[in-house]
């Protein structure tokens, strides 16, 4: 984690009229994480017991949840005390169903995780303590009607394990797609990937990342909302299917 002194620097820089890029440049320090620290630079206090993952394996299957959660996930109380943890997966996506519980087992090896049926759909659900700890994001309302920030414990995961995060936003609210388009009376067929989701703060989230990880991008509108983050060019495609691939 960031100490504090290292946080107020990189804001003073932005306060003298740097950019967040050039900031992020010279500190080595991610934009999200920057960006962050303009809403709280002191680091929240942890306990032992909300901590994830001291290993990378353990890391890296947090950084891959957290993606999932913050494209189909929830967190609601229990009136006994502690919270549900609930991912939504498609039916049509086996894998993803088994990765996603394979995650929350390996951020919470001592909860139990179930599955619910839903129409269409499973709840990959996990009752614990803790969830609220390890997602802070929780909140009243729907998360595109609310500030999502990562904790600067949560940005240093995923800096650390950025593909695993971008694994489960394009798992939850993600796909790959063929698009054709026709030059000169011919048809021609590509690969595209394409994120949705409606909160500003989870797609900055999700382009910050791949413009760390070297993945070209470019947001379309639907009508005169720029909800889809679109992958299209044939290197970018490329590292998306080394690091992601299609759901299955």
């Amino acid at each position: 984690m960031y100490d504090l002194a290292t946080r107020k620097h990189a804001l003073r820089l932005l306060g003298d009229g740097r950019s967040l890029n050039s900031v992020s440049k010279e500190t080595g320090i991610s934009r999200a994480a920057i960006r962050s620290w303009r809403v709280r630079v002191e680091p929240l206090p942890r306990l032992n017991q909300c901590q994830p993952c001291t290993g990378p394996d353990h890391r890296a299957a947090y950084s891959y949840l957290l993606g999932l959660y913050l494209g189909d996930g929830c967190i609601s109380s229990h009136p006994k005390g502690g919270h549900y943890l609930r991912i939504a997966c498609a039916d049509a996506w086996p894998g993803l169903i088994e990765q996603c519980r394979a995650a929350i087992l390996a951020v919470r090896p001592a909860d139990k995780v179930y599955v619910l049926q839903r129409q269409g759909c499973v709840n990959v659900t996990s009752y614990g303590r803790h969830w609220t700890c390890l997602f802070p994001q929780h909140g009243p309302g729907r998360k595109h009607e609310r500030r999502i920030v990562l904790e600067g414990w949560q940005q240093e995961i995923v800096d650390a394990y950025p593909w695993e995060f971008l694994r489960g936003l394009i798992h939850s609210d993600g796909c790959r797609v063929t698009n054709w388009t026709v030059r000169n009376g011919k048809r021609y067929e590509y690969p595209r990937y394409f994120f949705t989701n409606r909160s500003d703060d989870i797609r900055n989230l999700c382009t910050d990342t791949l413009a760390k990880v070297g993945v070209q991008w470019t947001v379309l509108a639907r009508g005169s909302d720029p909800l889809n983050v679109s992958v299209a060019r044939k290197a970018s495609v490329a590292l998306m299917d080394a690091h992601i691939g299609p759901k299955y």
